[in-house]
C-alpha cells in the first residue's frame, strides 16, 4: 500500500496537484509520472505541484519533477512548485535543481506567475 496520493484541481487556467506523502521509488513516484502523463497528453500547459505535505522525496521523485519539467517544457508548457519544506528546498539547492524550477511560498503567487506569463507572451513586441 502506498503512503502518496495525488488530489487534483483548477484554478482558472492553471492545474494544482497537492501531493501528500512520499515521493520515492516504488511509492509516489509511479503516480507523480502518470499523473503528469496525462495532464500533458491531455493538453494542460500549465501546471503547480503543491509540496506542502510532501514528507520525504528521494532522487526517483527528484528524477520525475525533472522529466515532468523536461515534458511540459518541450510541449510549451510550465510546471512549477510552491510551498517546500525546508528540507525538501535544501535538497532542491544541494542538487542544483532551484535553477531549473519556479519555486514560490504560496499558491497565489505561483498561480500569478502564471498570469504574468501569459500577459507577457500576449503583448506585442517593441
Amino acid at each position: 500500500m502506498t503512503n502518496f496520493n495525488i488530489a487534483e484541481r483548477r484554478n482558472d487556467l492553471v492545474t494544482i496537484l497537492d501531493l501528500r506523502g512520499n515521493i520515492r521509488l516504488g511509492e509516489g513516484s509511479v503516480e507523480l509520472h502518470e499523473a503528469l502523463r496525462r495532464l500533458t497528453e491531455s493538453g494542460e500547459k500549465k501546471i503547480l505541484l503543491n509540496m506542502a505535505d510532501v514528507s520525504h522525496i528521494d532522487s526517483s521523485g527528484l528524477g520525475e519533477l525533472v522529466s515532468g519539467y523536461t515534458t511540459l517544457h518541450k510541449t510549451g508548457g510550465e510546471i512549477k512548485l510552491f510551498h517546500l519544506s525546508e528540507r525538501i528546498e535544501e535538497l532542491m539547492e544541494m542538487t542544483k535543481l532551484l535553477t531549473i524550477f519556479d519555486i514560490y511560498d504560496n499558491e497565489s503567487e505561483a498561480v500569478e506567475s502564471f498570469t504574468d506569463t501569459l500577459a507577457k507572451s500576449a503583448m506585442p513586441a517593441a
